[in-house]
């Protein structure tokens, strides 16, 4: 659970780190205020699925111990992981790149979608850990029937 909490915690920083260069790099290359970049939502991408989503996860693990599905477990955090740095990644070159005046590349944009595919496969794993750790609810009985 102690890794939960300190990978939550750097994907707080390193999400409101980015918010700091969005602001900043926009205003150092006098990019237009109201103009759109990529960049201004690597901030909310790192602070939500990151920070949040761990935070959920961690208490999702103190509630119905999914780690107990340790192969499984082992999976989601690498791949789900890997698919949010990825993501983030291709999200501020694209977005750099752009505050920049130059073009991206298909690279750029298949690299974020593998990003994309990592997040969902470790969404899915989760569930797939969630469903063999919460007790199926047991059918009720009708009283007076």
């Amino acid at each position: 659970m102690r890794k939960l909490v300190n990978l939550s915690f750097i994907y707080m920083a390193v999400g409101v780190a980015s918010g700091l260069f969005y602001r900043e790099f926009t205003k150092m290359n006098d990019f237009p205020e109201g103009g759109w970049t990529q960049l201004s939502v690597v901030h909310t991408h790192l602070l939500v699925l990151g920070f949040m989503v761990l935070l959920t996860v961690l208490l999702l693990e103190k509630a119905f111990s999914i780690s107990a599905h340790a192969k499984l477990y082992a999976w989601f955090m690498w791949t789900y992981n890997i698919g949010v740095v990825l993501t983030a990644a291709m999200l501020t070159v694209h977005g750099s790149l752009t505050v920049l005046g130059k073009e991206s590349s298909a690279m750029i944009a298949g690299i974020a979608g593998l990003g994309h595919i990592a997040l969902t496969v470790g969404m899915v794993l989760l569930f797939v850990m969630l469903r063999r750790s919460v007790p199926a609810a047991k059918a009720s009985k009708a009283v007076g029937a």
